[in-house]
């Protein structure tokens, strides 16, 4: 091992014992001030703990998030946040030395909150908080967990969501005065689980009458793909006949199937014939998360199952 730590306390660091092997890129991740500058220190011999030991290799290198990305032959080589601001060149050219070093057996320590970046090139993940790494192992599968944790985390923070519709249109005769997504404990939420109940909630008045009005809802990737949609025609649900100064509140309620991505929510009410009152394109904008890495946007929870002959 060219990298163990034991019992490490320095700064945040607290009780730390970790190690890592030779030719590999560990990638680092956790919320700021978790100790993740303070164990690259120790890694590259920089520091010293204030009790535990640090056994590492003297020949090391360390970069900051101002230094240029420019990776030196050294046995141990930490990397903090370094990549963050440089263009797609440099980026390339220093992952091709990384891996250079890597096969001849540096070890690589990559602090980013670039996640899909230490998903295409770490070879494992530690997940750093409160001084101590809480989890290590396969990136998918602790970068999903830490995922989790940052969902809830936000929760705590959570509003009801604002509407910043990227357009919107329509012929007045109603409009959209709130869109709400509820969590299954009826908390305002941006942040969703994967596989829990959430209840979309859409508050319309009408300023004309209108004698059969539909609401609808519509859920896309960040980038625009059609993942549901329905509205209350299609669930059988009569709004109308309303007046002018009626107001409905309609409830959607479904279980988030939804791989972990970000989302839009696009609402509208209109007429049978698709007349729109008020549309208003990416309301709202959502994440879902997940305990484990799960590809495309459907999450149907496949069991698995093998037999021999």
């Amino acid at each position: 091992m060219s990298i163990q730590l034991s019992g490490a306390c320095y700064g945040p660091l607290q009780q730390c014992s970790v190690s890592a092997p030779g030719g590999a890129v560990i990638g680092i991740v956790g919320n700021d001030g978790s100790g993740q500058i303070e164990l690259l220190r120790l890694a590259t011999g920089q520091a010293r703990p204030d009790s535990g030991e640090a056994l590492v290799d003297e020949s090391a290198q360390l970069l900051g998030p101002a230094d240029n990305l420019e990776i030196g032959a050294a046995q141990t080589i930490a990397i903090f946040h370094t990549f963050a601001l440089k263009d797609a060149p440099t980026r390339v050219r220093a992952l091709n030395d990384i891996e250079k070093q890597r096969r001849e057996g540096a070890s690589i320590l990559l602090v980013s909150h670039e996640l899909e970046f230490l998903l295409d090139v770490a070879d494992e993940v530690w997940w750093m908080a409160q001084g101590k790494i809480v989890q290590q192992g396969d990136p998918r599968d602790v970068i999903s967990r830490y995922r989790t944790a940052i969902s809830k985390q936000l929760r705590a923070h959570t509003a009801v969501a604002e509407l910043h519709p990227t357009l919107r249109r329509g012929d007045g005769r109603a409009k959209i005065q709130k869109l709400e997504i509820l969590d299954g404990t009826g908390n305002h939420a941006v942040n969703l689980v994967s596989g829990e109940p959430v209840s979309v909630r859409v508050s319309v008045e009408f300023t004309a009458p209108v004698e059969d009005p539909v609401v609808g809802i519509m859920i896309r990737t960040r980038i625009g793909f059609e993942v549901y949609g329905t509205n209350t025609q299609l669930e059988g649900l009569k709004l109308g006949p309303c007046k002018a100064g009626d107001a409905r509140r309609i409830t959607f309620r479904f279980v988030v199937a939804l791989c972990p991505k970000e989302y839009t929510l696009t609402v509208a009410s209109h007429d049978p014939d698709g007349v729109w009152h008020d549309w208003m394109e990416d309301a709202v904008a959502f994440s879902v998360s997940d305990s484990r890495y799960t590809a495309g946007v459907a999450n149907l929870r496949t069991e698995v199952s093998v037999e021999k002959g």
